[in-house]
């Protein structure tokens, strides 16, 4: 089943829901020091957990943004695939595209976008629509 965004009736794919996981995994194991959305509250506490509320897009983007600055200190080796059980590593190991030299690259969805520049545009899209953002299962 694919997970994705879904922002009114916009629909931006993103894969597999333990691919999208595994992405919130890596940003709470690597950028939190203090625990699961203590510091990108928006992101790994209100979206997570479903839907983002559009008077929050903004603060979500702010967090986005030093995300994805963050995560290219960190090279693909250093992907957490499920933060619940550090010993799972993603089903293709450490076969990945050339192309992939860090961490903020490191996560492309399904239809062969990068993952943060599609969730920017989901949010995006909840700011001129004035909607919320839920993660949803198709």
């Amino acid at each position: 089943m694919a997970v994705g965004f879904k922002v009114k009736h916009y629909w931006y794919q993103v894969g597999h829901g333990d691919f999208l996981h595994s992405f919130f995994s890596t940003i709470s194991y690597h950028l939190e020091q203090n625990g699961w959305g203590t510091e990108y509250p928006f992101i790994l506490n209100e979206l997570y957990n479903g839907k983002l509320n559009y008077k929050n897009i903004d603060r979500a983007i702010t967090e986005l943004e030093l995300i994805k600055k963050k995560l290219q200190k960190y090279n693909p080796s250093q992907v957490i695939w499920d933060i619940e059980d550090l010993s799972k590593r993603p089903p293709w190991g450490n076969n990945i595209s050339k192309d992939i030299s860090n961490l903020s690259d490191y996560f492309i969805t399904s239809e062969g976008e990068d993952l943060i520049d599609t969730l920017m545009k989901a949010f995006k899209k909840g700011l001129k629509t004035n909607s919320d953002v839920f993660i949803e299962t198709l």
